[in-house]
């Protein structure tokens, strides 16, 4: 994994959390086409300042607006698209093909988070197109930029939430598989398995509907032991009183010694 851990048996409960966090990520998100490039998902990652620029840009232009019509849906809309496009370009690709953030990345993302936060307050129906983009954007910010259980149960949430905004909207085999994916983690495994049934239903074939079944049931599996870990964790920072809570060194700070997604 690409994170620091200090603290002795605490140190090894946190690992264990965050390794099933990178399970989940590594994970194809549609669960029945097979593997997904994560670079791809998030539109290439490019891995520069210049290929960032234009949707920093355009951040700027929306947040002068912003500044006179600060509850406007449509400018949140687009400022926190552009922040997530800022953030897909400052990532770069692994050699595995997989998604491998960078500090600007990061920020980016997590301005994005913000963002999306103030556009629900601001809309009654929020846009599916966008909410399929945050999802993804906040399991990424859940394994990479959170420092404590509470964030990371936080943005497995706000993924959840998103990916709900998407199978209302657009119901199919992918986006009820991904929800039901995303909910076995937030330990509501009837709304999971309530997504799953529902993902069957519009599964064509029974080929089909048993590959919605294995990958879900692996994915309940992990989602349970994640629960149970996070839980023994809460139990033993409660019996050592006065004791800091174990905290997460950010993977892309200054020797942390991080390479990439998985490594």
């Amino acid at each position: 994994m690409l994170f620091d851990l200090r603290g002795g048996h605490r140190g090894k409960v946190v690992k264990v959390v965050y390794a099933v966090l990178a399970v989940l990520m590594g994970a194809s998100l549609f669960l029945t086409v097979g593997p997904l490039n994560i670079g791809e998902l998030f539109g290439g990652g490019g891995g520069s300042v210049n290929a960032a620029q234009p949707y920093e840009e355009q951040q700027e232009r929306i947040e002068v607006k912003l500044k006179k019509e600060p509850d406007n849906p449509d400018l949140l809309l687009s400022l926190t698209r552009a922040q997530i496009n800022a953030g897909n370009a400052s990532a770069t690709e692994g050699s595995n093909g997989e998604l491998v953030l960078t500090s600007d990345s990061i920020q980016a993302y997590q301005q994005a988070d913000q963002s999306w936060s103030e556009y629900l307050k601001a809309t009654k129906e929020p846009n599916p197109a966008l909410a399929q983009l945050v999802a993804p954007m906040m399991i990424q910010l859940a394994e990479f930029a959170s420092t404590s259980y509470t964030q990371v149960e936080q943005r497995i949430d706000a993924a959840t939430e998103a990916q709900k905004i998407v199978a209302e909207a657009r119901p199919s085999v992918n986006s009820l598989s991904t929800l039901a994916f995303y909910t076995y983690f937030t330990g509501d495994t009837k709304a999971a398995e309530k997504a799953r049934a529902e993902a069957k239903q519009i599964a064509k074939t029974k080929e089909e509907r048993e590959q919605i079944d294995n990958a879900l049931d692996e994915y309940k599996k992990n989602a349970t032991t994640f629960l149970d870990t996070k839980e023994k964790a809460e139990r033993e920072e409660k019996k050592a009183a006065g004791s800091a809570p174990e905290s997460l060194q950010n993977p892309l700070s200054p020797g942390s010694g991080s390479s990439g997604l998985g490594g």
